[in-house]
């Protein structure tokens, strides 16, 4: 008993030892970047404030997984950095570095809006494309002072689409029946358990159109470019880097290191000596990361009982899935 209870109280000094040593950790790192940046504040130097937008672009706080990782770019997260690099006196310019598919348009927006804001701030925006920068990704981009991207880069897709699914033929087969109670006739629209009417077509196509023009537009204010010449190529088509270029879409062929000189020259900084800076949040929460792996556990269960759902179809006599 007296060694079990001796056992325990090294054990508990142990992690009040760790968790000293932690802390201290992070009181010398915070301290240093303060020290860091007073002494570059007091040399009147300054840096590229670089920020990232990886994967899909969505709406909402930024959701990590232990497993996976990031899912995407948060619109939120991003907001945060380019707000933080539009404010720093020693941000002389911003490089965003884009490889991403598209996303929403919501989210895509709001990032913008903090784009227009450090242009109005006269710090120069310069874009590097990744190996993909299209839809939502270009949207973004084209509000960049200058663009760079690689010859093979997949850019373009300048459109909008809003799709859903219809189940009925299914339902019908395994014998279930979906009905419900409404306040309205449109209340359901996009319901995947019965067909679209006419009118929600053509309700659905105007919001479709209305969000094609903002893009449109977008693009031609942000290139300089007749609205015209951009709807001749805005048929979601997708464009090599160098077939943009050819199109006014990008300016220069070049890595990330062209565009971040680049971004320092603009910036009037030394460019044989350039020191860049991110805004990325490094602290980790328990919330945040539970929230991560239920997202994850959903999405696994969900495709599981899907896969299933569709091998007990297709065993049938006359599978209507293939």
């Amino acid at each position: 008993m007296k060694g079990r209870l001796l056992m325990t109280i090294q054990t508990k000094r142990k992690w009040i030892l760790l968790l000293a040593v932690l802390l201290l950790a992070a009181a010398l790192s915070v301290g240093s970047t303060s020290l860091w940046k007073a002494e570059k504040e007091k040399r009147g130097e300054g840096y590229v404030a670089v920020v990232r937008i990886d994967g899909a672009i969505y709406g909402g706080p930024e959701t990590d997984s232990m497993l996976s990782g990031s899912s995407g770019s948060s619109s939120e997260e991003i907001m945060r950095e380019l707000q933080e690099a539009r404010k720093d006196p020693q941000a002389k310019a911003i490089l965003i570095r884009i490889n991403s598919p598209g996303g929403s348009t919501g989210a895509t927006q709001e990032i913008a809006e903090e784009m227009d804001k450090i242009r109005s701030s006269k710090k120069p925006i310069v874009i590097s494309m990744g190996d993909m920068c299209a839809s939502a990704g270009y949207w973004l981009a084209s509000k960049g002072n200058y663009i760079f991207a690689s010859p093979a880069t997949m850019t373009g897709s300048i459109g909008v689409y809003m799709d859903y699914t219809n189940i009925e033929d299914l339902m019908d087969k395994v014998g279930v029946k979906n009905d419900k109670i409404k306040s309205g006739a449109h209340k359901d629209i996009l319901s995947m358990y019965r067909p679209m009417t006419g009118e929600e077509r053509e309700m659905l196509q105007t919001m479709v159109d209305d969000i094609y023009h903002q893009f449109v537009q977008t693009v031609a204010d942000g290139r300089h470019m007749d609205e015209e010449k951009v709807k001749s190529i805005a048929d979601g088509r997708i464009l090599t880097g160098r077939q943009a270029q050819d199109l006014g879409l990008v300016d220069a062929m070049g890595n990330y290191y062209d565009a971040l000189n680049y971004a320092a020259s603009s910036g009037g900084l030394d460019v044989d000596h350039i020191e860049t800076r991110s805004y990325t949040n490094s602290a980790v929460t328990l919330r945040s990361l539970l929230r991560g792996e239920a997202v994850r556990l959903s999405n696994v269960m969900g495709e599981s009982m899907a896969g299933s759902m569709k091998k007990a179809l297709t065993e049938g006599e006359n599978p209507m899935i293939k």
